[in-house]
């Protein structure tokens, strides 16, 4: 059984589609409730077994709710996928105190959130913890600060907690997305969907989100330490660690907002 958070669109979405393709059952967990409830009823009408769980990250309590109702309906949690999250961008110069703590509430918190309400049951499971991170993670880029801050917080976490539950059997696997379809680039800093607005990343550069569902799920059944998803992505990784040099000068020209598709 699979729980997923931010399981309304992109990402959080295609995992659960394709978790379900393969013979597991999904608590989808997001804000967006008629969203999570189309996305359950597909899944059902498909043959699959889904349930739908309106969930805050950000909000005490809900979390801990929501792992209640996910046992009593589907059963022991196998594998967690926590993936809610979105962007804030802008020019330091531009953004305030509240921005950077809103960026940190939801892409960090939400993730701290996730990991205590479901690591009971991960233990008993023996289970896997998938924790979606960014290229952003391991390269920060002139107007993404506050994003790139909470995706570098996100890795160092997995990889503490990677040792920390090794003892325990359960596997830790950070995924770190390059551009993949989605909805990111269309929400502003309030996390706000502008479904008119344009993707700042060109369609040829964007993977298609049921190929990196795919990647992910069998870097989860793998129990992979890390999977990095596009191409582009392990190149701008590769480059980080061997020619940062050269990263810092083509990042100066700007990026497109937000690495991650969350």
């Amino acid at each position: 059984m699979v729980l997923i958070t931010g399981a309304s669109s992109g990402i959080g979405a295609g995992l659960a589609r394709e978790f379900v393709s393969q013979g597991a059952s999904v608590a989808l967990l997001a804000r967006r409730a008629e969203r999570l409830r189309t996305l359950a009823a597909e899944i059902r009408a498909a043959g699959g077994h889904a349930l739908a769980i309106p969930c805050d990250v950000t909000r005490e309590g809900d979390l801990e709710r929501a792992v209640a109702l996910t046992v009593a309906g589907l059963g022991p949690i196998d594998v967690v996928v926590a993936n809610a999250g979105f962007a804030v961008a802008g020019p330091f110069k531009k953004l305030r105190l509240d921005d950077y703590r809103r960026q940190f509430e939801t892409n960090l918190f939400g993730v701290l959130r996730t990991v205590y309400a479901t690591i009971d049951e991960l233990m008993r499971s023996r289970g896997t913890l998938v924790i979606i991170g960014s290229v952003s993670g391991h390269i920060s880029t002139p107007g993404n600060s506050p994003y790139a801050m909470s995706k570098h917080a996100v890795r160092a976490y997995a990889e503490a907690l990677r040792v920390e539950l090794a003892p325990q059997g359960v596997a830790v696997v950070l995924i770190t997305p390059g551009f993949v379809d989605s909805e990111i680039r269309r929400l502003d800093n309030r996390g706000r969907l502008h479904p008119d607005a344009p993707d700042s990343v060109p369609a040829w550069l964007r993977m298609p989100t049921e190929r990196a569902a795919r990647q992910i799920a069998r870097a989860t059944a793998r129990r992979r330490r890390e999977k990095i998803v596009t191409l582009h992505g392990k190149l701008a990784v590769f480059l980080q660690r061997h020619a940062a040099w050269l990263v810092r000068r083509v990042t100066r020209r700007g990026t497109p907002r937000g690495w991650s598709a969350s």
